[in-house]
């Protein structure tokens, strides 16, 4: 009894010193009290954070490298859409651009959740910035160890809110699991007849649902520490700020690269001045389009016209819009890439193509390329047994694969990237590019060299049939040779 009352004491004691100090030193409010929590818009705030750090990534150095001795100088690109240098960069910077256009879209209509003035006005300042080169709040960051900085924590924030969206699910499936259990037991008890068999049935059953229900508290648990540590509990202002920032300083980097507009802040970069790139010296480069990469100092370029009259962005979604007659303005890159695609497995194994696989590619053939491919097929003779020329015929279809093919699986690859990054919390993106595909391929000149494959296909499709049939034939005659002399006299 004396325990108990000395227990009571203690216990009134600390309320009321808590209470003193509550009221005394009222506790500050943490930013993520005052706002509205970011709850379910975590997982789409991830994406847009995934996509920036992926846009940051191809602008380092190193890629800037590649794409100027690589991307922009690949043979079909030459070939089928421009052997202009200065022009094939403008296609990136504005692909570029028009990504981060996006990506800042979606950081616009969070910016309406927030509660600071400033960060609701995104979308004009943003548009500002793009046009002018104005940072009223200074939020390009320009500091090589704070932009590191802010990076890390981008990518810890995507790391744990895409383990949240994992845990989730996981709970999710534990807690049906447990609703089936208990509707399994309910049943049970309705159904079951012999008070032996009950038992042993209500003993699995509950032992099920306690193991089941020990799993979804653990899990739940775990859940609850990653909504804390996550973007689950954060608030929009913070957040938002922190996309902002992101946001300015990789349309930055993308002019200091290309060189266009006003005063670029210096963006140091890990590669030394060596790594600067310009193009080639037989290219006439638009001031707009020159391309510099390495430690990047301020630089002042003259806009076009086009560019300080429709804005920036603006001007960049006309850039690729593609000109009339590419596959692009047809809407048949991608078509033509499967085609391309089918073919070369064709070409690569001539003798398992059956007459069936060919009427189903010939039936994918749009009409002008049939019209081409029958006239040159016209006063072909059905006859194909020259070894010389099939071999002849293999070395030039090589030849076109090597550089036709490369933008063919670029096309069907950068399709279905973007079809995955709709599904995808963190995509998984590889740095290929529009003008690396068929998108801008001139049709004529792709639909040519298509009727070329196809031509040479037919030579050496019919030249594998023959020789089958003649190895055939030759075998049943020494079989049937072989018979005769077997026979009795």
């Amino acid at each position: 009894m004396a325990l108990e009352t000395l227990l009571i004491r203690v216990k009134t004691a600390l309320s009321n010193r808590f209470d003193s100090v509550r009221h005394s030193n009222p506790k500050k409010t943490t930013p993520s009290s005052k706002q509205k929590r970011i709850a379910v818009l975590s997982f789409e705030i991830a994406g847009v954070m995934s996509k920036l750090l992926h846009l940051w990534q191809s602008l380092s150095d190193a890629n800037v490298v590649r794409l100027r001795n690589d991307a922009v100088s690949i043979e079909g690109v030459w070939k089928l859409i421009s052997n202009d240098e200065s022009f094939l960069l403008k296609l990136a910077a504005a692909e570029f651009a028009d990504s981060l256009r996006l990506v800042a879209d979606s950081v616009s209509r969070l910016s309406l959740k927030c509660r600071d003035p400033t960060l609701r006005s995104f979308h004009r300042v943003f548009t500002e910035f793009a046009d002018s080169g104005h940072d009223p709040h200074s939020w390009t960051l320009t500091n090589p160890k704070e932009i590191e900085a802010k990076h890390k924590k981008l990518e810890r924030y995507v790391t744990l809110t895409a383990t949240l969206h994992r845990e989730m699910d996981e709970l999710s499936l534990l807690e049906s699991a447990l609703r089936k259990a208990l509707h399994h037991n309910n049943n049970n008890h309705h159904h079951e007849t012999e008070p032996c068999s009950l038992a042993n049935n209500n003993n699995k059953d509950h032992h099920k649902i306690s193991d089941l229900q020990s799993k979804i508290f653990w899990q739940k648990q775990e859940v609850k520490n990653l909504k804390e540590r996550s973007l689950w509990n954060k608030g929009f202002d913070s957040i938002v700020l922190l996309l902002a920032c992101s946001v300015f300083t990789v349309l930055a980097r993308i002019k200091v690269v290309f060189g266009i507009g006003h005063h670029v802040p210096y963006l140091s970069r890990s590669l030394s001045a060596s790594a600067t790139v310009y193009p080639s010296d037989h290219q006439n480069p638009t001031p707009s389009c020159n391309f510099v990469s390495g430690p990047l100092e301020s630089s002042k370029l003259d806009e076009k016209k086009e560019d300080l009259g429709s804005g920036f962005f603006e001007s960049n979604c006309k850039v690729l819009k593609p000109q009339p007659g590419t596959l692009g303005a047809s809407a048949l890159a991608l078509h033509y890439a499967n085609l391309i695609i089918v073919t070369e497995k064709m070409i690569k194994s001539p003798q398992l193509v059956g007459v069936d696989a060919r009427d189903d590619l010939y039936a994918m053939l749009p009409s002008s390329i049939r019209l081409s491919l029958r006239s040159r097929l016209k006063g072909v003779g059905f006859s194909a047994c020259d070894p010389v020329l099939a071999g002849e015929w293999r070395d030039a279809l090589g030849r076109i694969l090597g550089w036709l093919s490369p933008l063919a699986h670029n096309m069907i690859k950068w399709q279905s990237e973007r079809s995955f990054e709709k599904q995808s919390l963190v995509p998984n993106k590889t740095n290929v590019l529009l003008l690396q595909t068929l998108f801008f391929a001139n049709k004529e000149k792709t639909e040519a060299a298509i009727t070329e494959l196809l031509v040479g296909l037919n030579y050496i499709w019919r030249f594998e049939r023959e020789m089958t049939a003649k190895a055939l034939f030759e075998k049943c005659s020494n079989f049937n040779g072989l018979l005769s002399l077997q026979k009795p006299s």
